[in-house]
């Protein structure tokens, strides 16, 4: 790999770059609370030659939207279930706008039940 190529990896977010120890110091968290949320499979490291667990900012975003959670007294596994639920409607959302934008198209389907009307 390049010095350019590991230059580039920098801005990617979903580059697995932090060691739990790490990861866990810069959340304010315990290496176990990690391993809880991969148990939950709210988020999943990836694993170094060595086996050991590598976390991407992305993930790490994710882990402090659990902490948040947890230290307003939400139990580990219903943060986990709120995050996943969280990202299934911001997805559905997305999804229903492009919908709606398509249907805003200059040349729409004719509509079945308006011939009915007739």
């Amino acid at each position: 790999m390049t010095a350019d190529e590991s230059l580039g990896r920098l801005d990617d977010d979903d580059y697995p770059a932090y060691t739990m120890g790490r990861a866990a110091e810069m959340l304010g968290t315990t290496p176990g609370f990690l391993r809880a949320l991969g148990e939950a499979r709210l988020i999943t490291p990836l694993r170094s030659e060595g086996g050991h667990r590598r976390y991407s900012r992305y993930q790490l975003r994710i882990a402090a939207r659990a902490r948040e959670l947890v230290d307003r007294g939400t139990p580990v596994d219903a943060a986990c279930r709120i995050i996943i639920l969280e990202d299934q409607l911001e997805e559905a959302q997305r999804i229903n706008a492009e919908y709606r934008r398509s249907d805003k198209s200059p040349n729409p389907l004719p509509n079945p039940a308006a011939r009915d009307l007739k």
